[in-house]
């Protein structure tokens, strides 16, 4: 049977065609040497049946990544492990308010601001180079919900009216020259339309094409903890309970591990898994 022939069925339910090179590009994309990807894609490949489902493509790919090397299937579990931050949107804001610190941001999170008509709780505020940007965070826990274009229109009444007063006041030191949305979804055809018309920034799991979440990630090695192959559920919510959202964290906070009771040889083996995912990109 054609590969090309094959329907999948995405986690929204909708049927497309397998494509080969989409699996490729998602193996090669974790590093992995070009025999490993062939060999995977080989795999794959005969055990694909009509109307497999994505997960069960994905699972399978993950399980022969970890086999070889478990960092790798570590990057390949990325979108996943961004679903895993919740079920709240609160780790997903601290880790979005991480990447931008590695940035040159500083950022402060789940602040009160005053606007010229209401207040506004704001989910990060970044600052850099005496200008101030508002970024609000819309956390999904499950595949298939997408940003409408009912959130830039929402973001965009919230900013004007939080920049009119911030932009007033002139003991703030800054001004307020933009509004970001930041979802680890994708945004709908109209909401991408409105919020490029709004001149607000938008950023999704693949927007914009070559910076998108998905690329930030990997450029800078700022991986989410949940990425991690090997620890336990239990052992990576109370990390994240403590503040440690990033892999490259725990590096420097590996005395967490003592108090979760790891054993040494564990203990050598996650820093290493770690290790390996954050220096890969360094």
């Amino acid at each position: 049977m054609e590969t090309n022939s094959i329907d999948i069925i995405k986690s929204s339910g909708k049927k497309v065609k397998f494509s080969l090179d989409k699996l490729r590009a998602s193996l090669n994309s974790t590093g992995a040497d070009q025999q490993t990807v062939s060999q995977i894609i080989d795999k794959v490949r005969d055990e694909l049946y009509q109307g497999i489902s994505t997960k069960e493509i994905y699972n399978r790919a993950f399980a022969l990544l970890k086999k070889k090397k478990s960092y790798l299937a570590s990057k390949y579990k990325l979108k996943k492990a961004i679903y895993e931050l919740g079920p709240t949107g609160f780790p997903f804001e601290r880790f979005i308010s991480a990447i931008l610190e590695y940035s040159g941001y500083k950022t402060e999170i789940d602040k009160i601001l005053q606007g010229q008509c209401v207040t506004h709780e704001i989910d990060v505020i970044a600052h850099k180079n005496n200008e101030t940007t508002i970024i609000e965070c819309k956390f999904h826990n499950e595949e298939g919900l997408n940003c409408n274009v009912k959130i830039p229109l929402y973001i965009n009444s919230r900013y004007n009216d939080v920049k009119t007063f911030w932009n007033a006041n002139p003991k703030n030191g800054t001004k307020l020259t933009k509004g970001w949305v930041v979802t680890n979804t994708r945004f709908t055809e109209d909401a991408l339309l409105f919020g490029n018309c709004a001149n607000l920034y938008l950023l999704s799991w693949d927007y914009p094409k070559n910076d998108a979440l998905k690329d930030r990630i990997d450029r800078l090695g700022l991986y989410p903890i949940t990425v991690s192959t090997l620890l336990t559920k239990r052992e990576k919510q109370f990390l994240l309970s403590r503040d440690v959202v990033l892999c490259r964290q725990l590096i420097g906070d590996a005395f967490y591990l003592d108090h979760l009771g790891v054993s040494e040889t564990r203990k050598e083996r996650i820093l290493n898994e770690i290790k390996m995912l954050c220096n890969k990109m360094d």
